[in-house]
């Protein structure tokens, strides 16, 4: 959330003030649309903005409670507009002629649309560096009592679409940590064949609180741990504790997610994580839902050019735009509940000496 950010340097950067009414300020694609376009354009897509921490997501403008609070003067912030449509045309000096921008998103509320969660209650989790898990909730501004966050997730027709969001700080990135840093795998697919090669966990469980923790827990302060090693244990296991944490944190979120009204039904899941089959499968068997894999696993990059298809009217709808997505793969729960409890069990021992 970028709204302290521009009031920090506001406050602090003399060649801001400096700048007077010629300085602008967005996010990156406010950044991209207004150099795009010669400095013609000045927008930001309501998913972006609603990011910022200074917009009212209910209405769709920019809140000037807010704006006051973080010292931010509404004349340099761009006007919120759709997430696609004819939202400016690029400098014909910069491609020999000028281009059609008719669409942009967040990161996240891209992916939700490239995994087609379309309909209220759709679900899709991305595991890259962290992990971002977002339900949509059609035209209902979600309220979360579970220390979950509310965020646009798209606009079209000045109508918005909402969606609920839980975020884990660590996913991908305690990979590269036992990879860079301990030494522990010289790959990252390592991981599979070491998970795959011994029965269970051995009792290891990692808290992978290496940068704090996330939803639902919000804990700053956390610090990682290891738990459960003797000396029966073997780095596969460390390796297999470390994979299974990806379950372990999103049945944390999916508890909370259940909570606040919107359980999961399934999961679509995408991201360079979910190239491991053993962990998909993990997911599948601890969450005890199906959890749907897409082909191709850019869907931030697919959601994004949905918009623009839509915005360039080559689709009526993102319905419609859908069938870009292409084939998926299923994962089916195979873990009895008895087996389940115990490793639920392990966990919330293992989180609750960190938390502690």
């Amino acid at each position: 959330f970028s709204g302290s950010k521009i009031g920090w340097a506001l406050k602090n950067w003399p060649q801001l003030k400096e700048a007077g009414e010629h300085l602008a300020v967005g996010t990156i694609e406010s950044y991209l649309v207004y150099r795009l376009t010669g400095g013609k354009v000045h927008v930001s897509d309501a998913s972006n903005a609603s990011r910022t921490a200074l917009m009212a997501i209910g209405s769709g403008d920019w809140d000037d409670g807010l704006l006051d609070l973080f010292g931010v003067p509404r004349s340099i912030l761009p006007a919120i507009c759709d997430s696609a449509g004819p939202l400016g045309m690029t400098d014909p000096d910069l491609f020999g002629a000028p281009i059609a921008i008719t669409g942009m998103a967040g990161d996240q509320q891209a992916a939700l649309i490239g995994q087609s969660c379309l309909e209220p209650g759709q679900t899709k989790a991305t595991f890259g560096t962290g992990a971002f898990v977002l339900t949509q909730t059609g035209r209902t501004l979600p309220k979360s009592s579970n220390r979950l966050l509310a965020t646009v997730a798209w606009q079209l027709g000045g109508e918005r679409h909402y969606a609920l969001e839980g975020s884990v700080f660590v996913a991908g990135s305690l990979i590269q940590w036992l990879r860079d840093d301990l030494g522990l795998i010289d790959a990252s697919p390592d991981t599979e064949p070491l998970a795959r090669s011994v029965e269970d966990n051995g009792g290891v469980y990692l808290v992978p609180a290496l940068s704090g923790l996330g939803a639902p827990h919000w804990q700053p302060n956390a610090r990682a741990a290891i738990h459960g090693l003797t000396f029966a244990a073997k780095k596969a296991h460390v390796a297999r504790a470390a994979l299974e944490a990806m379950a372990h944190q999103t049945h944390d979120l999916k508890t909370a997610f259940a909570a606040d009204g919107a359980d999961w039904a399934e999961l679509r899941v995408d991201g360079g994580m979910v190239s491991n089959g053993w962990m998909v499968q993990d997911l599948a068997d601890i969450l005890d839902v199906e959890v749907e894999c897409p082909d191709f696993i850019e869907t931030t990059a697919l959601g994004a050019a949905m918009l623009a298809g839509v915005g360039a009217g080559l689709y009526s709808s993102l319905a419609e735009a859908s069938v870009m997505r292409g084939k998926v793969g299923r994962f089916t729960p195979a873990m009895n509940s008895a087996a389940r409890k115990v490793r639920l069990a392990g966990w919330e021992d293992a989180l609750g000496r960190v938390l502690g």
